[in-house]
């Protein structure tokens, strides 16, 4: 029954059942999302595409996907979170499978903007599920867990299709992962608790409208929003363009060997989780402004021309993005009033277009001015991103 029960502990065994399922969950997601990134060549060789639209097949899911998170949150307050959270994974398993199936370019581009819609409906709902759910004692650990999820899937998902479609096509490696995205959903399903504490909103409730209008003027949310347009811009152009780098003179890599870069993203595994449980204990505006300063310390030491030194503040770059995103985002899922889903939405949205307009923007950075201009303009972003995680030190709590 709704309400029933107090807030799910750490230990619990419901606590067990929904860290699984969002594992599930966000590994599943993430992976069908990112799959098409290594992809991009064989797509361009099979479709006689430029670089440039060879890249619509994730760029257009990305879109997509901001749009749709917006429409997600709000939707399920009113139908209810896992139902909407269930739907998302087996559409976006079976838009994946159809994708595989494409006659031509256009084709294989539109299955991928839906896939983003689809997508849509569990990134935010999962994190205003986790808020309503989770005691605040334990919602760090519990939201770290599902953002290393996420991070373990969206490298998963490019290294397995890139895998397979060095033995057999890439076609095999999305039909691969829509029946592994099916797999997901089923066991996200039969692991998930209903919803108890978050119900379903009526219509006398407050509004899409209304409910922006409500965060907005929030003392804290505001800002709270700007951070992960600044940091997901910046860790995804990080990441555009760290291989340009490494690629030319002075150090000549391989592109295999510039891939391997990626499995700094496991670092975001034990990030999110260790600076949730360090949020838990010490409160979050103790611990933002700390993990930020990390990230801006990786980006800094970048600058120094050794291989060694890249790869090391690469991977303190992306421990401290994966930090700061777990901390923040649970800030939000903890500060928001009704209607929390809609909070989480407005947050993703900021966090994909981040990537999407610093992403852009960064690589005419990199053609004027190289990997010194690249590092001023994000170490600048990053400063503006911390001085917002040291204002929101003095933040009165939130009265709910």
């Amino acid at each position: 029954m709704t309400g029933a029960r107090g807030p799910i502990a750490a230990g619990s065994p419901d606590f067990r059942r929904i860290n699984r399922a969002m594992a599930f969950g966000g590994f599943s997601v993430f992976a069908m999302l990112y799959c098409v990134q290594p992809l991009m060549p064989l797509l361009a060789r099979d479709f006689s595409l430029t670089p440039a639209q060879g890249s619509l097949a994730l760029s257009v899911s990305t879109a997509t996907l901001a749009v749709a998170l917006l429409v997600s949150g709000a939707l399920a307050d009113r139908i209810g979170r896992k139902q909407i959270m269930v739907a998302s994974m087996v559409g976006g398993a079976l838009l994946t499978l159809l994708s595989s199936f494409a006659l031509d370019y256009i084709q294989l581009v539109g299955a991928r903007a839906l896939l983003g819609l689809v997508l849509g409906g569990l990134p935010a709902v999962a994190m205003a599920y986790l808020s309503d759910e989770i005691e605040g004692a334990s919602l760090g650990l519990s939201m770290g867990m599902y953002i290393g999820g996420s991070a373990l899937g969206g490298m998963s998902g490019r290294v397995l299709s890139s895998i397979v479609s060095d033995v057999t096509s890439w076609r095999i490696a999305l039909a691969l992962l829509g029946v592994a995205g099916l797999y997901a959903a089923w066991e996200f399903s039969r692991s998930l608790p209903p919803s108890r504490h978050a119900g379903i909103v009526h219509v006398r409730g407050p509004g899409w409208r209304d409910g922006l209008r409500i965060h907005l003027r929030d003392a804290g949310l505001p800002w709270l929003f700007v951070l992960p347009f600044l940091m997901m811009g910046v860790f995804v152009s990080l990441y555009n363009y760290i291989g340009y780098r490494l690629l030319a003179p002075p150090f000549g890599l391989s592109q295999s060997e510039v891939g391997a870069v990626s499995l700094l993203y496991l670092l975001g595994i034990v990030s999110s989780m260790w600076a949730g449980k360090l949020a838990d204990r010490l409160g979050r505006r103790n611990v933002l402004w700390l993990v930020l300063g990390i990230m801006l310390a990786g980006l800094l030491v970048t600058l120094h021309d050794s291989v060694a030194a890249i790869v090391l503040g690469t991977g303190l770059a992306t421990f401290g993005f994966f930090a700061s995103h777990s901390v923040a985002s649970s800030w939000v899922g903890r500060r928001a009033r009704p209607p929390q889903a809609l909070a989480s939405s407005i947050y993703l949205f900021s966090y994909y277009v981040g990537s999407s307009v610093i992403g852009w923007c960064t690589g005419y950075v990199w053609e004027h001015w190289a990997w010194p201009g690249v590092v001023a303009a994000l170490g600048a972003l990053l400063g503006v991103a911390l001085g917002i995680a040291l204002r929101l030190r003095y933040l009165a709590p939130a009265t709910r």
